[in-house]
């Protein structure tokens, strides 16, 4: 769960709503696993920032390491690092097409 505001008034009155409900579902938060008043981290893959969503660098390093693929097996491995960060490529998927139609039918590498 993640609460994010513009300022540090408005993000206790956010917190205390967020805690609210919270409470009325009668839900409850490991302290060990909460973080406050923290301008960005690491959720879920991506890096959030004070700009918004971001890809997570080390997924990008992680493909641009890759040794070209040999293996269907590593052509839908790539395939899948790639659609993990293809909300931040604009038409990424023109891009990659060559790669996704290796997937499509059975092809000799």
């Amino acid at each position: 769960m993640v609460v994010k505001t513009t300022s540090a008034a408005d993000h206790a009155s956010d917190l205390a709503e967020v805690f609210a409900q919270i409470r009325r579902h009668n839900m409850r938060l490991n302290p060990e696993k909460c973080i406050f008043g923290v301008q960005g981290g690491k959720f879920l893959g991506f890096m959030i920032t004070s700009r918004g969503i971001e890809a997570n660098p080390e997924k990008c390093k992680a493909i641009i390491q890759m040794q070209s693929p040999q293996m269907v097996k590593e052509v839908q491995r790539l395939a899948g690092r790639l659609v993990s960060l293809s909300r931040f490529f604009p038409r990424l998927a023109e891009k990659v097409g060559p790669i996704f139609t290796l997937l499509r039918k059975p092809q000799n590498f």
